[in-house]
């Protein structure tokens, strides 16, 4: 694990997660997850402009199938 305050921060919200509503979080989480949604896509888009990142994205592509 890495260091003291990033496992106390995990404890601290999973006492945060655990004390308040879903609705209360909810939004949080998700507004996370979609930006790192929307970073891996504009990642992707970029890597494909060249011949080099295209070789790369279909390596990965046919990892994940």
């Amino acid at each position: 694990m890495r260091d003291k305050t990033h496992s106390e921060q995990i404890v601290r919200w999973a006492r945060f997660v655990k004390n308040n509503d879903i609705s209360t979080w909810k939004p949080m989480v998700k507004a996370l997850t979609d930006s790192q949604i929307i970073m891996a896509n504009r990642f992707y888009s970029n890597l494909i402009k060249t011949e080099k990142g295209k070789l790369k994205a279909e390596k990965l592509l046919k990892r994940k199938l």
